[in-house]
């Protein structure tokens, strides 16, 4: 168990907070869905109800260590303006003597949000003098951003050996309740596993086929799989590089006990268009001149019926391109069903989430993890980084 914020002294500290707030921006800056902000707060409020300095670090989009405008916190800072009680001030730089003095100018109680931390190319390089600079602006770091907490960065990472550390509430709670969760399932026990690359997932489906009763496979890894069956895919996008390994994953399925159920028909197109023509393939197989783009009414009825015998399900990747309309209805139809069950719902990956939150139905899932990459890796029973880094209670 790692120590929490309620476990270390923070009383009157100047404390470095790394939140994840890569949220979504128009083109004039406005936040598009405040989502992971919101799940911050209780941990920012915390802090400040101990009167501490909050130093907020976090990181947004992919500037690739360049300074880029568009992506610049200021507007993450303007935006916590409506949500806190309390001054917010911004830093144009995330380290330095310009940083220090606005630290020092800091009454106790009060918010600074530093600039994107990923403006620095030594972020991602976890240099250990850059997290040295960092650590020259707190007495204490705490690490909430569960979105980045597979990442082996500096503000991460290195940075949590030079001060007392801890987790927030957050970090706490997504850990809490994935491991929870898989560790001791209610049963039926279901995974639903969609999105494009099967090689990002290959881990996270061989560990489920251990702790599931029922793994469903959507989107474009399915194609794969069905390759792998040696059925026809037509054009539809699959990974020549993992037919082998999605061989050996059905293999051992069935021997453990497992099902894996994957699409028996097909939302197609002859072309990769949001105005392509939707054309119905009412078997598995896939005529020569189209490409699968969504699960079919037949896959949908089945999945549906597997997901409201569940008590538990995962959920993460869409069952098709749900971003084109003629395609969406398999990855919506998978939302409302999982919304409708009355058991744990654990859903993770943008895209799920965005399909969830389209359809207004987040008050309706047990959890929203706040982190794909990082929630994929937990569930695949890999380490975190960002969390092994923190020390044991």
């Amino acid at each position: 168990m790692k120590r929490t914020v309620e476990d270390i002294d923070i009383f009157e500290k100047r404390v470095l907070l790394r939140v994840d707030f890569n949220v979504p921006l128009d083109n004039s800056g406005n936040i598009l869905d405040p989502s992971r902000i919101l799940a911050e707060l209780p941990t920012i409020k915390y802090l400040l109800s101990k009167n501490a300095k909050v130093i907020i670090c976090s990181h947004l989009g992919r500037p690739k260590g360049e300074f880029n405008q568009q992506l610049s916190m200021v507007n993450i800072a303007k935006y916590l303006i409506k949500l806190l009680n309390c001054k917010i001030r911004f830093s144009p730089e995330a380290i330095g003597d310009k940083v220090k003095k606005l630290i020092d100018e800091m009454n106790f109680g009060e918010v600074l949000v530093l600039e994107n931390i990923r403006f620095y190319k030594e972020e991602e390089e976890n240099s250990p003098l850059f997290a040295s600079k960092l650590a020259e602006l707190a007495d204490v770091y705490v690490n909430d951003a569960f979105g980045t907490a597979h990442r082996k960065h500096a503000s991460t990472y290195e940075v949590a050996k030079l001060l007392p550390n801890a987790v927030g509430f957050l970090m706490g709670k997504e850990i809490n309740t994935i491991v929870s969760v898989l560790d001791n399932p209610q049963r039926p026990f279901v995974a639903i596993i969609g999105g494009a690359k099967i090689s990002d997932k290959l881990n996270i489906i061989h560990n489920l086929i251990k702790k599931c009763d029922t793994i469903l496979i959507g989107g474009a890894m399915s194609y794969t799989f069905l390759k792998a069956q040696g059925v026809d895919i037509g054009k539809s996008v699959y990974e020549e590089s993992c037919i082998e390994s999605a061989k050996n994953i059905l293999e051992d399925a069935k021997q453990i006990g497992t099902k894996v159920l994957l699409p028996i028909d097909h939302i197609c197109a002859s072309l990769f268009s949001p105005n392509a023509q939707a054309v119905k393939v009412k078997q598995c197989a896939i005529q020569d001149n189209l490409q699968g783009l969504d699960i079919g009414p037949k896959t949908i009825k089945m999945y549906k019926n597997e997901i409201k015998s569940a008590n538990t399900i995962i959920w993460n990747g869409p069952m098709g391109v749900f971003e084109f309309a003629n395609f969406a209805k398999g990855t919506y139809e998978i939302a409302k069903c999982v919304a409708k069950n009355k058991g744990k719902t654990i859903v993770g990956g943008g895209d799920s989430i965005s399909a969830i939150n389209k359809l207004k139905l987040n008050q309706k899932i047990y959890h929203i993890s706040t982190g794909g990459g990082a929630s994929l890796k937990l569930i695949a029973g890999e380490c975190l980084p960002g969390v092994d880094v923190i020390a044991d209670k």
